[in-house]
């Protein structure tokens, strides 16, 4: 198990492991197929990854996409710290780049990020975005959703649906950052954590 670094969880509870290298890499591999069939190829694609997971995320699920559609796809980041109306409940780790490739106007845009919760990421997200075009549409992509909406968002692709308690947390592990893939669910006592989003 990788140490853990910026953007997780520090606590002292118990961690549960829920899904291992070979699960992310299947998730990932199903939604890319499912983000294709959808949208009747890749034509007029965008994704555009979450900072901080929701990028190495929207990078893999490009290069699926590219390997059985024969087509690169344009990858964006997306910084939504300006855009969030819990700045105070999470500890802000500082503005991060935001990269769109090309304009968004009239493309097919997928949002990706690496857990749901509340749904307030995403409406942030969606602030954000729409300062670089119009699309034509706008999806949403999560590894998992551990429910707990407070907003009416929902991911049309979901890697695994992972049902948590309120004390709980669900930490992703990405090699790109963390140095191997690993999804598990932590029990915490809230005055033991730190973290920087939600």
């Amino acid at each position: 198990m990788t140490t853990p670094r910026e953007g997780f969880l520090v606590a002292t509870g118990n961690e549960r492991q829920v899904l291992d290298a070979q699960d992310v890499s299947r998730a990932l591999m199903r939604i890319a197929h499912e983000i294709v069939e959808r949208n009747r190829g890749a034509g007029d694609l965008v994704l555009v990854g979450l900072h901080s997971r929701g990028v190495p995320l929207a990078q893999r699920l490009a290069a699926h996409i590219a390997r059985f559609e024969d087509r690169q796809i344009p990858v964006g980041e997306l910084d939504i710290s300006l855009h969030r109306d819990d700045g105070g409940v999470y500890a802000a780790p500082g503005v991060r780049t935001t990269v769109i490739p090309i304009s968004l106007t009239n493309q097919r845009v997928v949002l990706v990020d690496d857990v749901i919760c509340t749904g307030r990421t995403v409406r942030a997200a969606l602030d954000a975005l729409v300062e670089h075009g119009r699309p034509a549409c706008i999806q949403l992509a999560v590894l998992i959703d551990r429910g707990h909406r407070e907003l009416p968002i929902r991911p049309d692709y979901i890697g695994k649906n992972i049902p948590t308690a309120r004390d709980e947390r669900v930490l992703v592990r990405l090699s790109e950052m963390d140095g191997a893939d690993l999804v598990s669910v932590l029990r915490y006592d809230p005055a033991e954590v730190r973290h920087d989003r939600p």
